[in-house]
């Protein structure tokens, strides 16, 4: 638990004087912002600053800061080096510069920053990735807490027509038609800060149930390679594995899709830090928590806490399950209710801003204006018809749904890559220190071809040579940014 607590005050001196540093690298002025600039009453509009962050909060977090954390936590106490560290140098960068380049460029979605910095091909390329992310984001996060309602009721008649899950499909899909289509405000603007609320409140209640209790669990000088091989039998790898499953946590690039949205209703400029800045550390706080749980779940010394709850021994390869015996078994009633609006309001609340990013990133590129309902419907009809093909492949393949997470993960931490590097290009282009966002860019970089290398699903290479391709890689993009920053110094 000391490891705990020392990786939580580094968290909150990361965003106090780290976040101050990073801020003062882009700086913030008074030029006005898009949501005064651009106002249209449907997705550039003001809200109040506390608003925007529960937003921005809710809409980067979902069930990633909790089930990443669970799964991470299978690593041991190493997880809460990527967490912390990961999240004040990476993540957290990541999401304010991402967030403020939007702001600054009339609130640009995420493919229209790289095709200005890294090009037309690139642009395109993004603009394609972004895309099927933000549907597999949908589509994941239909079937997940449609699974969940599923379970506890459904109507008989349904399920004897249609199957299981149909009748809460359906009704998830209706509010993200709904969501996606009215303005920001009406719906998103009014329940999010209520469902964040209650995300933060569980992430509390919990840690301070852990600090109660004291579990005995591994500290980081006592385990630091991958408990989960000899405990669980697991053969991930910490790298390239543990950066891949703990993305939301630390760095994902799902949030970069998700800071337009906010960057254009910000007033001023320097709202940023404790939005964007802010938020990713608070989602980094709520990984490091369930981090500490799950540990409790799942190392705790001398009995692993699975065996000291009803069900936990079922639930041991289950995140949202384990999420749901935690709150319960530790929080009671009360836990039962906050631990079914984090694993079922927090991914459709992450849902339908995927699709409503979506929406916007096409429109955007076909320069469809989006005043007008019937505007949006037609950018939203095949949309949603693809989405609808992709969750019914999903549901016709036993392992659809395994197989979409996994290339979920791996596709958010490439499209961080992208924006890193975007990121790199723009505070060269303007003097300013591009370190912070170069070294973060070479390591997610060889962290994801890393892992295409030596994933089973992909070339499944030995760890020599995917280790070995892996620096290659990291050797490759040193050189093709020296050679960019001498050619243009060069004019």
């Amino acid at each position: 638990m000391i490891s705990f607590v020392v990786a939580l005050v580094l968290l909150v001196v990361g965003y106090l004087v780290y976040g101050k540093f990073v801020e003062k690298t882009f700086g913030p002025d008074n030029r006005p912002t898009p949501a005064i600039s651009k106002a249209d009453g449907v997705d550039y509009i003001v809200l109040p600053s506390w608003k925007i962050f529960m937003i921005q909060f809710l809409n980067i977090a979902g069930t990633g800061p909790i089930f990443g954390a669970i799964m991470g936590a299978k690593f041991g106490p190493v997880a809460y080096l990527w967490i912390v560290f990961g999240c004040i140098f990476a993540g957290a960068v990541h999401d304010y510069l991402s967030g403020m380049l939007s702001i600054r460029h009339g609130g640009a979605n995420l493919p229209d920053l790289v095709g200005r910095y890294l090009g037309n091909i690139t642009q395109r390329v993004m603009l394609i990735f972004s895309v099927l992310l933000l549907m597999m984001v949908g589509v994941v996060f239909v079937f997940s807490p449609a699974k969940i309602l599923g379970g506890i009721w459904e109507p008989a008649f349904f399920v004897e027509q249609f199957g299981s899950y149909f009748f809460w499909i359906i009704i998830i899909f209706i509010y993200y038609i709904i969501a996606t289509l009215l303005p920001i405000d009406k719906i998103i603007g009014k329940i999010y800060p209520v469902f964040a609320i209650s995300l933060i409140f569980m992430a509390l209640a919990l840690m301070t149930v852990l600090l109660v209790k004291w579990p005995q669990i591994p500290e980081l000088w006592q385990e630091f390679g991958n408990m989960g091989a000899e405990r669980f039998g697991s053969k991930s790898l910490i790298f390239p594995g543990l950066f891949i499953t703990i993305a939301c946590g630390a760095i994902s690039g799902f949030h970069a899709t998700q800071t337009p949205l906010m960057a254009r209703c910000v007033k001023h400029e320097k709202q940023g830090r404790p939005i964007f800045y802010g938020a990713m550390i608070t989602e980094g706080i709520v990984a490091l928590i369930w981090a500490s749980v799950s540990m409790y779940f799942f190392y705790q010394e001398p009995t692993p806490g699975y065996e000291l709850v009803a069900g936990g021994k079922d639930a041991i390869n289950d995140a949202p399950s384990v999420v749901n015996i935690i709150c319960k078994d530790w929080l009671g009633v009360a836990g039962g209710i906050l631990a079914m609006l984090g694993v079922v309001a927090a991914p459709i609340t992450s849902g339908d801003t995927a699709f409503r990013s979506a929406r916007l990133i096409i429109a955007d590129f076909l320069h469809f204006e989006q005043h007008s309902i019937r505007r949006r419907l037609t950018v939203c009809i095949p949309m949603f018809a693809a989405a609808i093909a992709l969750l019914l492949w999903q549901m016709s393949d036993a392992e659809g749904f395994n197989r979409i997470w996994s290339w979920f993960g791996w596709s958010n931490q490439t499209l961080s890559v992208f924006t890193l590097w975007t990121l790199t290009v723009y505070l060269v282009l303007n003097k300013k220190n591009y370190w912070i966002t170069l070294i973060p860019a070479l390591f997610m970089t060889t962290v994801c071809v890393t892992f295409i290398f030596v994933s089973p699903q992909a070339f499944n290479l030995s760890q020599t040579l995917g280790y070995a391709l892996g620096g290659v890689t990291l050797a490759l993009s040193i050189i093709w940014f020296v050679v960019w920053m001498v050619r243009r110094s060069k004019g």
